[in-house]
């Protein structure tokens, strides 16, 4: 790494190193704004595992949302929409204890063409 940034030249770079280019960020990282999900019927948090516990089930989401809150919506009897912030992940069935995740979920959002 410390080659790549220091030693290396970078055509798209007008021959510079990364670290020659690199600027910190004026605005300072402030983490995630307070989520609240006031169209579902509740919000469960991620453990630190990726998991969220309903019911005295555990299903597994992803570790990548630890920490986070999720908003839940039960859609049918035993099946939960849950969502992130303004996007549907996936529907959780609390009999089988799985998410059956909805494709690409953060993709681009297409409309219709009429």
């Amino acid at each position: 790494m410390s080659e790549f940034n220091e030693e290396r030249l970078h055509e798209a770079l007008a021959m510079s190193t990364p670290s020659e280019v690199y600027l910190p960020s004026l605005r300072p990282y402030e983490g995630l704004p307070e989520v609240g999900y006031p169209f579902h019927d509740k919000d469960v948090p991620v453990t630190a595992c990726g998991r969220i516990c309903m019911h005295s089930k555990k299903i597994n989401v992803s570790t990548v949302m630890a920490g986070q809150r999720l908003g839940i919506k039960e859609v049918d009897d035993g099946i939960w929409l849950v969502g992130f912030m303004t996007y549907d992940l996936g529907y959780l069935d609390l009999e089988q204890r799985t998410l059956q995740t909805i494709d690409n979920p953060f993709g681009t959002r297409l409309s219709r063409m009429s």
